[in-house]
């Protein structure tokens, strides 16, 4: 998704390329919530999971890391 901001008609263009036909009511909302979608994925993408194991490492109830107390 290009860095500047979704527009409403933008919004409904790429829903209805999804098969997701939106009310034209909609198309601002849409966008607005894409935006948000979009902003926290770029946060996210940021963050250093270095020294974080995988989920498969993880035992629920066994502490953090492999399992390892």
């Amino acid at each position: 998704m290009p860095a500047e901001e979704l527009t409403p008609p933008e919004a409904a263009r790429w829903a209805a390329r999804a098969g997701l036909p939106l009310d034209a009511a909609r198309h601002a909302e849409v966008a607005v919530t894409a935006e948000h979608i979009r902003s926290v994925v770029a946060v996210l993408r940021e963050l250093d999971f270095g020294d974080v194991p995988p989920a498969f490492g993880y035992r629920a109830g066994e502490g953090a890391g492999n399992g390892a107390s």
